[in-house]
């Protein structure tokens, strides 16, 4: 609902010229801790905003607590808003992939268990075709184990989960260090990731 009512609002206050040049579409992933899956669309150009959240699960509205205690089948996942005319689902799929560790779907990093798994939430069967074909492009030392599942629904996190990074650098920081995930990822995609 606050997607609707974000892309209402949007419209709402752009010339009509703009509104026609903006092609809203959602993407949805999962790559562990979805406080650190924020930052690296956040700063793409075309992505109009970011969520943390959970999919997938049988739970409607379930919490964080709930979630990370296990048993709602919901997975962490950051979804992301971007105008398609400015960015494509292709080049999301490239930053998505070399954000997390495609090898790994017990969790990610020291995040272990379903909650924390990668995967590719498709929206449309375009999105599946197109996350298929990027996963199936990805060389690495090992096979690319991460699923790509059909869309089911969408709950944000609590608000003080909600871009964790910037309001909380430094403990940010610390966590990302303490649980390996920038060590991995530039042994997975080396330092330019």
């Amino acid at each position: 609902m606050k997607s609707i009512m974000f892309v209402v609002s949007l419209i709402l206050f752009l010339p009509s010229s703009v509104i026609a040049a903006v092609k809203v579409e959602l993407a949805t992933f999962g790559g562990g801790c979805f406080w650190c899956m924020e930052g690296p669309f956040d700063q793409l150009d075309g992505v109009l905003k970011t969520v943390s959240g959970f999919s997938g699960g049988k739970l409607d509205n379930p919490t964080y607590k709930q979630v990370s205690y296990g048993g709602t089948g919901h997975t962490e996942v950051v979804q992301v808003t971007y105008d398609a005319n400015k960015i494509s689902y292709a080049d999301l799929l490239k930053v998505y992939w070399h954000n997390i560790d495609p090898l790994d779907n017990g969790g990610q990093f020291c995040d272990r268990g379903h909650t924390y798994r990668p995967v590719v939430f498709s929206h449309d069967e375009a999105q599946k075709l197109a996350a298929q074909q990027s996963k199936d492009a990805l060389t690495l030392s090992g096979k690319n184990i991460t699923p790509i599942e059909d869309y089911q629904n969408f709950f944000a996190a609590e608000e003080h989960h909600q871009n964790y990074y910037q309001k909380n650098p430094l403990r940010y920081k610390y966590y990302r260090s303490r649980c390996g995930r920038d060590d991995r990822l530039n042994m997975l995609w080396g330092s330019s990731h």
